[in-house]
């Protein structure tokens, strides 16, 4: 017996030499959380300029429609959305370096439970060499062998043999939860690439939108006011087109197949909301609209921000109607059918990460927010319909020089208000002049 324990107490020591804490060139884990904490530290800063663009932008809209005040806020934007393109690229540095760590972890946690398993493998066929050797035998030549209580009953191990056994099982454990968590910041890291693609996009957008507005305009004044009256007289010749082009559609609404009012079966399609414009008739769309209904809510949205699925479903359509007669309609927009009954449209976007055909979930990120399209200001349109009567259609136009316009379309009575279907609301959502007050 003293030879037995002899050989585990080698066996221990042989483990404790093997096992490297550190491997040779790899930072440590201060050094690793050290770096993670700098990055942090850098990406606050950005949030703070980033914070002080949009606030510059802000006043700059406020100020008046004049070509000065249009190229100052274009030029901000550019600004803001640059440092958000610097911001993400540092949230995927430190998610890089995350990940690094833990493959780190992961390579000395399996070189600890392949040491683990020859040290335990050894102890039982030393423990049984002297009397059942069939059940050694057995041990030593499974590989893949997992030790269950139930073998170790049978094996009737010591409390040596069984404190390696227990350390095998808190190692695996451990490199469990390792591997879990590598998951995980592999499928953040791929979101923070996507969203810096959508970043980068939307930069361009915006610096064409500056170019093409210089160059329209001469650099003028007297320029812009009379492109804005053109623009004007445009869309609202092509919004009475579709009005009256969607109050001919015959569809008969089979409330049936909507789910409850009230039953929350959307989710907020930004993560900050302030909801600027309510859906249908409200003061503010007897000014803007010459239907004198909003088609849909308005939520305040920076250039940029991150635009999402409202619930599981399959994007039907994308487009840009800015493509066939720009500022009159959605501008860029998304349109998702999901699977209760309902649809939408995401309209006046910067960049879109989508595209038709690809099956969303609650909270994927299907584009970011712009001002394209019929549009006064930075915000996300979302129209809700009954999926039952919308669908995206081709939709001939002569008020857009016979232009054909590709886009969703749906009778009257197919357009709902999201906020039916949407979480409960409090009053700090609203802005005045929302159409609430």
């Amino acid at each position: 017996m003293q030879k037995k324990y002899l050989n585990l107490i080698v066996i221990f020591i042989l483990i404790a030499i093997c096992m490297p804490t550190v491997a040779y060139g790899l930072p440590s884990a201060d050094e690793v959380s050290q770096q993670i904490a700098d990055t942090n530290k850098e990406i606050e800063k950005i949030n703070a300029q980033i914070k002080i663009y949009q606030d510059q932008i802000d006043k700059t809209h406020q100020t008046g429609t004049t070509l000065k005040s249009a190229i100052a806020e274009l030029t901000l934007t550019r600004s803001k959305l640059l440092k958000q393109v610097e911001q993400t690229s540092k949230k995927i540095q430190a998610t890089g370096t995350v990940i690094k760590s833990l493959d780190n972890t992961i390579t000395e946690k399996e070189k600890e439970i392949v040491l683990l398993r020859e040290a335990l493998k050894s102890s039982i066929y030393r423990m049984y060499q002297a009397g059942d050797k069939t059940f050694a035998e057995f041990i030593i030549s499974n590989d893949n062998l997992t030790l269950t209580d139930e073998i170790i009953a049978r094996a009737s191990i010591n409390s040596s043999t069984r404190s390696l056994s227990d350390d095998l099982s808190n190692v695996k454990t451990n490199l469990e939860k390792n591997l879990g968590q590598k998951k995980v910041e592999k499928e953040n890291l791929t979101k923070l690439k996507n969203k810096l693609d959508l970043d980068k996009k939307s930069v361009e957008v915006v610096k064409k939108e500056k170019d093409t507005l210089l160059k329209d305009t001469q650099n003028k004044e007297s320029e812009y006011q009379k492109l804005l009256i053109e623009q004007q007289k445009k869309r609202d010749a092509f919004e009475k087109e579709l009005s009256d082009y969607e109050a001919q559609l015959k569809f008969i609404l089979n409330t049936k197949l909507l789910p409850t009012a009230g039953s929350g079966v959307l989710s907020w399609p930004l993560d900050y909301v302030l909801i600027t414009q309510l859906f249908g008739k409200t003061s503010a769309s007897k000014r803007l609209y010459v239907s004198g209904s909003h088609s849909g809510v308005d939520f305040r949205a920076p250039v940029g921000t991150e635009v999402k699925s409202m619930a599981s479903g399959t994007v039907i359509g994308v487009g840009d109607t800015d493509l066939y007669c720009k500022g009159a309609s959605f501008g860029k927009w998304v349109y998702i059918d999901y699977n209760n009954g309902l649809s939408s449209t995401f309209g006046h976007l910067s960049a879109i990460s989508a595209k038709a055909g690809d099956k969303v979930k609650t909270g994927d990120v299907v584009g970011l927010s712009g001002n394209t399209g019929h549009s006064t200001g930075p915000h996300l349109h979302v129209t809700v319909y009954a999926s039952q009567g919308a669908g995206v259609k081709t939709l001939p136009s002569l008020s857009c020089s016979g232009k054909t316009f590709i886009m969703p379309v749906a009778p009257v009575n197919a357009y709902l208000d999201p906020l039916l279907y949407l979480p409960k609301t409090t009053t700090k959502m609203f802005k005045s002049g929302s159409g609430l007050d």
